[in-house]
């Protein structure tokens, strides 16, 4: 019930060309069921126009036919934030047309692997894109401006629901869905400025997507919280329509939760992925540490807060199946006498797994779990400096050590299910 299983982006798969065969091998023999990566549009397209590039549509060609010789289901992502450069030269996702040009795109990769994907999402972790990317900056394109984070996030799913659009119709029997990063988002106290910083934040972070897609609207307090950034005179009429097309699934990742109280003058920053910018019209809003135990990405873990998130999506939002398509955690880890034993990271999947089942015994439809992630990757802005893998990679030799958490988690697949406790 609620099947285990097990992937990462194809981003790794990508960097690791060719370890291919041996990668997917390796999956096997963990016996993996599922595999999740990601398409890169600038290996396929990489003018974001046009025909597609023959040799990156044959990479996945051979991926998909590996994992499927292999019994392992493909779960295939269209993007996970790698605009190609002529399309953000011409505004990016702050610009409308990149969205019909991502629905372009889709079909570009459905006519090719749609006869052997079922599993298909959209887009990986849109917040990210938007936020990040035309907020803070400290992702590509590196550009810091509300309005436009904000422009971003809508045409972002806009170009989703177009691309659903385009899926169904060519491929009726694919399963469809989009991947949202959503966080609890908790006061600091019951005092009612921190009771509205939490609700500020939820917005941004969670109902800004969760709303438009599901419901097919944006939440009242969320454009009254950004009047002074934008009057959101780029939704156009029937946007939210194509938005909130039916989908088959909705793909969650968790990996802490947001604490947050009102703010106060004189307030230090907030490390970088907190940072004021990332959260247009709420800049001043503190983001606060409780001293419970962080990964090494400074994230709080904190289990309890996926069952939180997965009642809530299913009470609040819908009744489809639900899948926790990301959830891991970052720790220092040391190869010694030719193992890596990463207690951590056993101790976060235990917990997290234990908390998706509470989820399941509450009546969510939770239908599966992909780890983050199988393979050492490269992490974004952090490149090669944060390993979240249950396979250690040595980036010089190449060579592949799977952890102790690999192991265990083999052995959890085996039996589809946790030790008692």
């Amino acid at each position: 019930e609620g099947g285990v299983v097990a992937g990462h982006t194809g981003d790794v798969a990508c960097d690791h060309y060719h370890r291919m065969p041996s990668d997917v091998r390796l999956m096997a023999e963990l016996g993996l069921k599922s595999y999740r990566f990601s398409v890169s549009w600038s290996r396929v397209q990489p003018g974001g126009t046009g025909p597609a590039n023959a040799e990156g549509l044959d990479f996945y060609r051979r991926l998909v036919d590996e994992l499927l010789g292999h019994g392992i289901e493909p779960w295939l992502t269209l993007y996970h934030w790698d605009l190609p450069q002529p399309l953000e030269d011409a505004g990016g996702w702050p610009a409308r047309d990149t969205a019909a040009r991502f629905a372009d795109y889709a079909q570009l990769v459905a006519d090719a692997l749609g006869d052997r994907v079922t599993y298909w999402t959209t887009l990986n972790e849109p917040w990210c894109s938007a936020f990040l990317g035309y907020g803070s900056g400290v992702h590509a394109p590196g550009r810091s401006d509300g309005a436009d984070a904000v422009r971003a996030g809508h045409h972002l799913m806009l170009g989703h629901g177009l691309a659903v659009q385009a899926l169904r119709a060519s491929r009726p029997q694919a399963q469809l869905g989009i991947t949202v990063n959503l966080y609890p988002v908790t006061p600091a106290t019951d005092a009612p400025a921190d009771l509205d910083a939490a609700r500020r934040i939820d917005a941004l972070a969670n109902r800004f997507f969760l709303d438009p897609v599901l419901r097919g609207s944006y939440p009242a307090d969320l454009t009254a919280d950004l009047r002074e950034v934008t009057d959101f005179g780029h939704v156009r009429d029937g946007d939210l329509a194509v938005i909130s097309t039916p989908l088959d699934l909705v793909g969650i990742n968790y990996y802490s939760r947001h604490v947050v109280a009102a703010p106060v003058e004189g307030a230090e920053p907030e490390p970088y992925w907190r940072s004021p910018s990332c959260w247009p019209g709420s800049e001043d809003i503190r983001f606060v540490t409780r001293g419970v135990p962080v990964t090494d990405m400074n994230w709080e873990i904190d289990a309890p807060g996926l069952t939180e998130t997965l009642r809530r999506v299913h009470d609040e939002y819908t009744d489809l199946p639900l899948y926790v398509t990301e959830n891991g955690s970052a720790f220092v880890d040391a190869v010694v006498d030719g193992q890596v034993d990463d207690a951590d990271r056993l101790a976060y999947f235990d917990a997290h797994l234990r908390a998706a089942h509470e989820a399941i015994s509450a009546g969510v439809p939770l239908r599966g779990y992909f780890a983050w992630s199988l393979m050492d990757n490269f992490e974004w802005a952090w490149g090669y400096t944060k390993r979240f893998g249950m396979v250690w990679i040595d980036y010089d030799s190449q060579a592949r050590i799977p952890k102790s958490s690999a192991r265990w988690y083999a052995e959890v697949i085996r039996r589809n299910g946790l030790a008692a406790q």
